[in-house]
């Protein structure tokens, strides 16, 4: 026949004229326009394509869609190599290279085979058993080569990728008749609506069914209604588009192929785009997917779902083999059988496993001449290659035994035969409904997992809400046969022997089997496997299915490329760069600029070529104590908290008591992780009742805002309060040094910067140069200083009107190497410098202002476990010696037998030559006064004595002036 010897000569949605050639495996085949990969290999009679994951099984194509577990090939070639993708929904393209995946030297003849004669070696868990001694990396090269789910490229990837964040009123999955319906109804009554659909085209089943919808036919009415849908404004039908996973708040994230091919054409758009879609409804049109029979040997090549042959059949004029016989044990494969016939391909048998067949279907298939065997399904299948015959037997009805229950088989017959198509029910994709919070149970009389409660703002329609309901399944397990030849998951290599091991290894959840086994793990996810491993395990428990609940269905519903998340976000982008704004003024003010965190920041100013950093950063420092300087503080990280419940929100993160905040006022304060851990320090002012301020550290700014956002959606959403972060609309100005009042009064600001009238933590919101400003009394210096905020668009003006008026002060700008110097001499904390993943408040000596605290705040309990209240805890402490610390250089304590008691984390030499650091010592406030080793790469380097950790200016007189 043209277009391949199992390509039928009338039909299908093809375009006959258009002949594609492609190679497989070498091998140069032709398909036509409208092939996917798997119907083009089909059409050609290519019936191995791959080899099992484990025991390298040929494995032929099984399904039409998203839920191919066989087909995994490797496309193209080069650095646009895709590994692992699905032969039936990979369109056919002209020039495409596939290859299978697996195989040596190929996947039609394998010599690894062989381990499928050591089956029993690797059952479930054998590589947790096996690979112990000496180890899995002594294995490893040996197990990847051997699995054989396809090579990763190792050149860059070439192809360029979106990211694409969008909004709608109502956001509905799946573009078939319901799907269709439903958009049509959200767009008449004027909502946005964003519709996505897996398919080149939209129409579902009904575009290729012959089906009528509405009494006209359903290419009519499809016609009739995308003309209507894209006249609506508000309205995105989106194609090719995979909904991959429902988060929380009703965020939906979906693949979209942009581009097929191996296309270099750099102006043909990006290869994918990764939607992250916010709607406040969402309709899952989802539709259900197939459910295999379980017998033995059913994964031989040319076993397929009797939907998936009925589609290749209507749409690209396939015939699944010469020799077909139907197994099935509910109605929709009758359907198959029909239109088969049909097509001139008549099925030799269709063998229902339901004793009592409907009579429509019996008469059906009488008057079509075909042979219905009902009570019997297949027990075993023969064939090397691919499939030679099945099988069949009837099954005696026990009706106190579950379907995969046991029973005497009689009546046994084998059919030569090429092809079998199997249709075990159909189980509803629910897995976006899932994720989204819904629960499943299992429903015994059609064994499907369907919804067990409403969601407020996702529903459920067409056949993914009706297919539990389409008639009832009968037996689709075979009762008798050599169950480790029985596969229950074909993409992992699972059968139910695998099964029958982790219950009599004990594992009674059946989470806890899907991990010991790999049942419906990874990229499957149970889509052709979860009602079937229920009712093996259930059976083999002496359960009900019911009881057993479900295994999690994860995101993302199949595979997706990182590049696709990615986006955008690579090179420079993956990481960008922030700058201030004064960022240029650094720079051509002889700035030594260098990244901090994610930011780029002036860590000195160098007067002259010769002049030496170190040199540089005491004349810096010298300044400050003496002068005035100035340095930008614009990283700083500022959220502000709105709302009636401001703040009582944020009471509930800092270990301070925020209740007693004055406006107007700042307070210093800790917060915590969950474990009681310190987080992040910074500041929190009230600029009015509903309205606070907060600086949090510069690399914590983003992790601060998140995890406010966090607390804020998730466990307090009764709390009337809104967090915006505002780091980059304010540029921040640190004056600091004994000058500074006198500097900044001669920019004239709109308020009284006297001691008494601003003193040490207050905030003053006023106007400077003009412009609005915030002036804030925070010192992290120890001496008078002033950080003033004004927009960012205004921070080289202030900026250098302070450099003018400062010049009779002798000001200076300084850099971050002179802030850590100046405030490592303060005692001041560095939280991630002098804390680490342990430290927790009372490490650092704010034990008492946290047990102080009468409310509630994140981590408070976890302060109070053993662990944290240990009096032989880590302790900062200050240290003092006669040449300069190493920081990192570790302690020890005299007579102590520990590897270490302590270590350096901070360390400076301060202007007037004295060696100082900061330490974290095991029960460090206990030693003070007393003198520690300092060991130093494997050796002592010298003897340090423990001092309070303030070295500078301890009473506080100087930044109090």
């Amino acid at each position: 026949m043209a277009g391949g010897p199992f390509r039928v000569d009338h039909g299908g949605l093809i375009d006959r004229g258009r002949p594609l050639a492609f190679r497989f495996d070498g091998r140069a085949l032709t398909g036509f326009a409208g092939d996917n990969l798997a119907s083009a290999l089909l059409a050609n009679g290519v019936r191995v394509v791959a080899r099992s994951f484990k025991l390298h099984r040929p494995r032929g194509i099984f399904s039409a869609g998203l839920e191919e577990p066989n087909a995994l090939v490797q496309l193209h070639e080069g650095a646009r190599v895709v590994p692992s993708a699905r032969a039936p929904v990979e369109p056919l393209t002209d020039g495409l290279v596939a290859h299978a995946q697996g195989g040596w030297p190929g996947a039609g003849f394998d010599v690894q085979r062989v381990l499928d004669l050591a089956a029993p070696l690797f059952a479930a868990g054998f590589y947790n058993k096996t690979f112990i001694w000496p180890g899995w990396k002594f294995y490893e090269p040996l197990v990847r080569h051997l699995a054989g789910l396809g090579r990763a490229p190792r050149e860059p990837d070439p192809d360029r990728y979106d990211l694409r964040n969008a909004h709608c009123d109502v956001l509905i999955v799946g573009g078939g008749v319901a799907g269709l319906r439903a958009a049509l109804t959200a767009a008449r009554a004027k909502q946005r609506v964003i519709l996505v659909e897996h398919e080149p085209q939209l129409g579902g089943q009904a575009r290729w069914d012959g089906s009528t919808v509405d009494g006209t036919t359903a290419t009519k009415w499809l016609s009739q209604v995308q003309r209507e849908l894209t006249a609506f404004e508000g309205v995105k039908l989106v194609t090719r588009t995979v909904a991959m996973g429902c988060h929380d708040h009703n965020v939906v994230t979906a693949l979209e192929t942009v581009r097929t091919g191996a296309s270099r054409d750099a102006t043909a758009g990006p290869r994918e785009r990764y939607w992250i879609i916010r709607a406040a409804r969402i309709v899952l049109a989802t539709g259900a997917i197939e459910q295999p029979l379980v017998f033995a040997n059913n994964d031989r090549p040319g076993v397929m779902l009797a939907g998936a042959a009925r589609r290749y059949l209507a749409c690209q004029a396939i015939a699944p083999g010469r020799r077909v016989v139907i197994a099935t044990n509910n109605d929709s494969a009758y359907d198959v059988a029909a239109e088969l016939h049909a097509a001139g391909v008549t099925p030799l048998a269709v063998v229902d496993s339901r004793e009592d067949v409907p009579g429509a279907q019996s008469e059906r298939m009488r008057r079509l001449g075909l042979v219905v065997h009902s009570g019997s399904m297949p027990i075993d299948t023969s064939g090397f290659g691919a499939l030679s015959g099945v099988e069949v037997a009837r099954v005696s009805a026990d009706a106190g035994i579950a379907r995969g229950g046991s029973g005497a088989l009689y009546e046994r017959r084998r059919l030569r035969c090429d092809s079998l198509l199997v249709s075990g029910g159909w189980n509803p994709a629910l897995h976006l409904f899932a994720q989204a919070g819904g629960r499943l149970a299992y429903r015994e009389e059609c064994g499907v997992l369907v919804p067990a409660n409403a969601l407020r703002d996702v529903s459920i329609v067409g056949f993914a809400a009706e297919a539990a309901e389409r008639g009832v399944s009968g037996r689709r397990i075979s009762p008798h046969g050599n169950t480790a030849r029985q596969w229950v998951d074909l993409l992992h290599d699972v059968t139910v022997a695998d099964l029958e091991l982790a219950i009599r290894e004990n594992f009674t959840s059946i989470e806890h089997v899907k991990r010991y086994t790999t049942v419906g793990m990874a990229s499957d996810q149970g889509k052709t496997s979860s009602p079937v491993t229920l009712e093996v395990t259930a059976r083999l428990q002496g359960r009900k299915p019911a009881e057993l609940g479900y295994t999690t269905l994860r995101p993302p519903f199949v595979p997706t490329t990182l590049g696709a998340i990615v986006g955008r976000g690579t090179g420079e982008r993956f990481a960008p760069r922030r700058t201030s704004a004064l960022h240029a003024w650094h720079e051509s003010h002889a700035g030594i600029v260098e990244d901090f965190g994610e930011w780029q920041r002036p860590a000195v100013y160098r007067r002259s070529a010769i002049e030496a950093r170190g040199a540089a950063t005491r004349r810096e420092c010298r300044t400050v104590r003496t002068a005035v300087g100035v340095f930008d503080a614009s990283p700083l990280g500022k959220l502000e908290v709105h709302g009636p419940d401001a703040r009582e929100f944020l009471d509930r993160f800092y270990i301070n008591d925020l209740a007693t905040l004055q406006p107007g006022r700042v307070r210093y304060g800790l917060m915590l992780s969950e474990t009681g851990v310190i987080f992040d320090d910074g500041t929190v002012v009230q600029l009015a009742p509903d309205r606070l301020l907060v600086t949090t550290t510069s690399a914590n700014a983003g992790s601060v805002a998140a995890w406010l956002e966090e607390w804020r959606q998730c466990e307090w959403p009764q709390l009337r309060a809104v967090v915006v972060p505002v780091t980059d609309h304010w540029a921040t100005l640190t004056l600091a040094g004994p000058s500074a009042r006198g500097v900044l009064a001669r920019l004239r600001p709109e308020c009284d910067l006297s001691n008494a009238a601003f003193p040490h933590l207050a905030l003053r919101e006023t106007r400077l140069l003009g412009a609005p400003a915030r002036l804030a009394r925070i010192s992290f210096s120890g001496e008078l200083s002033y950080e003033i905020s004004v927009p960012s668009d205004r921070a080289v003006t202030t900026w250098e009107a302070l450099m003018q008026e400062g010049r009779g002060f002798d000001i200076a700008p300084y850099g971050l190497d002179a802030v850590l110097r100046l405030r490592t001499e303060k005692g001041y904390l560095h939280v991630g410098t002098d804390t680490d993943g342990t430290t927790v408040p009372d490490d650092v000596g704010w034990g008492k202002v946290a047990a102080s605290k009468t409310r509630d705040f994140i981590g408070r309990r976890s302060l109070t476990l053993a662990e944290n209240c240990r009096p032989d805890r880590l302790q900062l402490i200050g240290l003092t010696a006669s040449a300069s610390f190493p920081v990192g250089a570790h302690l020890k304590l005299a007579q102590s037998r520990d590897v270490t008691d302590g270590w350096v984390t901070s360390a400076t030499t301060t202007l007037d030559g004295q060696a100082v650091a900061l330490a974290m010592l095991r029960a460090g406030r206990a030693h003070t006064g007393a003198t520690v080793a300092v060991h130093d790469a494997g050796r002592v380097t010298m003897q340090a004595k423990v001092v309070s950790p303030v070295f500078y200016d301890p009473a506080g007189g100087r930044m109090n002036a």
